[in-house]
């Protein structure tokens, strides 16, 4: 039946573009740290020998001093539903978070709360108790269910005249549970509240609409659903009402009027660029690139498609051998509800995970005993899930 589905996917052909897809090993956590494409390597070669080494510092007149924005228009319009001149790829996604919120709470004087979900992943919930130590605010937060996320209703009863911005996951990094962003961001708007999302589990997989859904701030990493590698500079999201008002925290060079001048004071330059601040990470943006081309070829919503295929057939293949385990799901039965990958519960399972990768099964761990599969639309296949949980079963039952 496997083979039936891969010869059937339209998209299974893709497959052959990612470095590796040719070896035996099983890899379910795409959506921590994506596959290479091919094409990169010689991106990445070219750049050494001629850009780099050939052009030099004559690099930067040349295309690299516009690339976290040109890149960042190009995302925003294949992936995030956002109209050029409001995305900027640089620096890390913590360090992103924190220029975003700490612009929100500045945008919002005499408010006094930051609303974020207990279940968030750990950067956002650091962050969200720095800025409120900082500046003085307090943290308000939503307790939600682990195998779900935060709903509107738990946002509406939280959120008040003292909100001064509201912290979620478009796509929860436990469960994959994806976040109402348009009805959660227009509640918070009712309120008089700014709205930060982070996209780092949805972008690339799950499609964004941020103007259409009128979000305020976002942000995200390039290195899951977007194949960056290792460390890849993440980018962020200012909806271009705010352009002219928001001022970031952390102020670069980059950022300036005219970097070039190297003048005495900081006068933030229009636009996106604001908030960019040193150096930007040109090297770390060239696979990027490879893999936005590859998902405008095949269109968002096929990627998608695919994604929910994947994350249904993980489902019904650990419900059928998995649950007389007393394995569980633990993320959203719904496939629409459900982001690009799952998590599966079992009290061993911390076993389970170091056992599969010395079998060259590589899936991810997440407390509390949780197995966590993620499956990458265009590099993964249906017979690599069905090996995969396959060598899960079979690690259940060594376990006894």
């Amino acid at each position: 039946m496997t083979h039936a589905l891969d010869d059937a996917d339209p998209l299974a052909s893709l497959r052959d573009r990612f470095v590796g897809t040719d070896s035996p090993l099983i890899y379910l956590d795409g959506n921590s740290l994506g596959r290479p494409l091919t094409v990169t390597a010689e991106r990445l070669r070219a750049f050494v020998e001629d850009e780099w080494g050939g052009r030099l510092i004559r690099g930067w007149d040349e295309g690299w001093f516009d690339l976290p924005l040109s890149l960042g228009d190009e995302l925003g319009r294949v992936c995030l539903g956002a109209a050029a001149g409001q995305v900027a790829v640089g620096d890390s996604t913590t360090v992103l978070l924190y220029k975003l919120m700490r612009t929100a709470v500045a945008a919002r004087p005499g408010r006094t709360e930051i609303v974020i979900d207990r279940d968030n992943f750990p950067t956002d919930r650091y962050l969200a108790m720095g800025v409120a130590a900082e500046c003085g605010l307090t943290v308000r937060w939503l307790d939600v269910d682990t195998t779900a996320g935060a709903t509107v209703e738990q946002v509406a009863a939280a959120v008040g005249e003292q909100t001064a911005l509201v912290a979620l996951s478009h796509v929860s990094y436990r469960s994959a549970w994806i976040a109402d962003v348009a009805e959660i961001t227009r509640v918070a708007h009712d309120a008089g509240a700014l709205v930060l999302w982070d996209l780092c589990h949805s972008v690339g997989s799950v499609p964004t609409d941020l103007d259409a859904w009128e979000v305020d701030l976002a942000a995200g990493c390039t290195y899951k659903y977007l194949n960056g590698g290792p460390g890849s500079p993440a980018f962020c999201y200012v909806a271009e009402r705010h352009l002219d008002t928001f001022a970031q925290p952390i102020q670069g060079w980059m950022g300036n009027t005219d970097p070039f001048l190297m003048g005495p004071d900081y006068r933030p330059v229009a636009g996106i660029r604001r908030f960019l601040s040193g150096t930007p990470a040109i090297v770390g943006m060239l696979a990027i690139q490879d893999m936005i081309a590859l998902i405008d070829e095949v269109g968002i919503d096929s990627v998608r498609k695919k994604s929910e295929q994947l994350t249904s057939y993980a489902v019904e293949l650990a419900d059928e051998h998995l649950a007389s385990y007393g394995v569980t799901l633990a993320s959203p039965r719904d496939p629409a509800q459900r982001g690009g990958h799952l998590t599966l519960q079992h009290p061993r399972m911390r076993e389970v995970v170091e056992a599969l990768w010395t079998r060259d099964v590589i899936p991810d761990y997440r407390d509390p005993g949780g197995l966590r599969v993620g499956l990458s639309p265009l590099s993964t296949s249906y017979d690599e899930v069905e090996r995969g949980m396959t060598v899960v079963q079979e690690t259940l039952d060594s376990l006894g």
